[in-house]
């Protein structure tokens, strides 16, 4: 069975290219929402596999949506995104519960090589 992934990001245009890279790899694209507080539904209804989450996020922001997603599940796989030089919010969601990280503009091998080391 292949696993179930949400995709949390404000912008479409990075929900869509994601979703591209997962379902050329086989995944399936379990949800998507737009920001922080959509992604906890999102979580609730769909109970993905993993979650690829954006950082910086109109509502609620990526790192108090990791906080709240991990409460209900402790063992949530969370990959945050973020763009170039946010660095001291990384290290903030790494402590939140994250399990990694990939850096915009997306590289498809590394969204691919988290994902599938995040899983693993």
């Amino acid at each position: 069975m292949s696993k179930r992934i949400l995709i949390v990001d404000d912008a479409s245009f990075m929900r869509m290219m994601i979703k591209g890279f997962l379902t050329k790899h086989g995944y399936t694209v379990a949800d998507e929402a737009a920001n922080g507080a959509e992604a906890v539904e999102k979580y609730k209804q769909v109970s993905p596999d993993l979650v690829t989450m954006d950082i910086t996020m109109p509502e609620m922001d990526g790192i108090e949506a990791v906080k709240a997603i991990r409460q209900m599940d402790p063992n949530a796989k969370i990959i945050m995104c973020s763009a170039m030089g946010q660095q001291n919010m990384v290290v903030q969601a790494i402590q939140a519960g994250a399990r990694d990280f990939i850096v915009k503009p997306f590289q498809e091998d590394r969204v691919i090589e988290a994902i599938k080391k995040v899983l693993a």
